[in-house]
């Protein structure tokens, strides 16, 4: 199931610096699908945050590895995003994305009762991408990435929210439509599709 909030805005023909994705409960497997569905001449690099255990100590990372050809990489402070990566935020830090494409790591408060936050990732990119920003929000059981969406939206990037009725748990993808910022509703392999459809701001080296 896919459609367009509104077909007439963001296109994906301009260039993108990157694609920032949350997820909470039942976004692994979402991811999953997403990973592998992504066309093999993608290159953007990917910045993740899924609301982890604290005792997670890289399993995600191992995990998503299973899933994708590219290299998946648990993130570190002063970290920099390149083409042809996937990041994943450590469990119990904020990862935050630098005006001059390094990851930065923060073990500040929780936001929405969570760390890492979607929020902040998705605030640090629209800031540091601005329009050339995509955000992405998953199965979940909170709002953590609505405020995220609402910035990246404000900054002129592509807002995508996973269909709430294919999603495990509907209401972090819902809470993201609610706020009016978001402009596709797609299927984890429609993500997939709209995502192998960008076309990368020349920027970074693939690995």
């Amino acid at each position: 199931m896919s459609r367009a909030l509104d077909p007439h805005r963001r296109p994906r023909t301009q260039p993108y610096c990157g694609v920032v994705v949350g997820g909470s409960a039942g976004g692994v497997e979402t991811l999953d699908a997403i990973l592998s569905g992504l066309s093999h001449d993608f290159v953007l690099p990917v910045l993740i945050v899924q609301h982890l255990h604290a005792t997670d100590d890289g399993a995600f990372s191992r995990h998503l590895a299973r899933f994708t050809s590219r290299r998946v990489v648990e993130a570190f402070d002063k970290c920099p995003v390149e083409l042809g990566c996937v990041y994943t935020a450590p469990a119990d830090y904020h990862m935050l994305i630098e005006r001059d494409d390094t990851i930065a790591l923060t073990v500040d408060a929780r936001v929405n009762w969570s760390r890492p936050s979607i929020d902040v990732l998705f605030e640090s990119a629209a800031l540091a991408w601005g329009a050339a920003t995509v955000g992405v929000i998953l199965s979940g059981a909170n709002s953590d990435g609505a405020r995220g969406i609402e910035a990246i939206h404000r900054a002129g990037g592509l807002c995508i929210a996973q269909d709430p009725r294919g999603s495990e748990s509907p209401t972090m993808p819902q809470a993201a439509i609610d706020t009016h910022g978001v402009d596709r509703v797609l299927s984890a392999e429609g993500i997939a599709t709209e995502l192998s459809g960008l076309t990368p701001r020349g920027k970074g080296t693939a690995t």
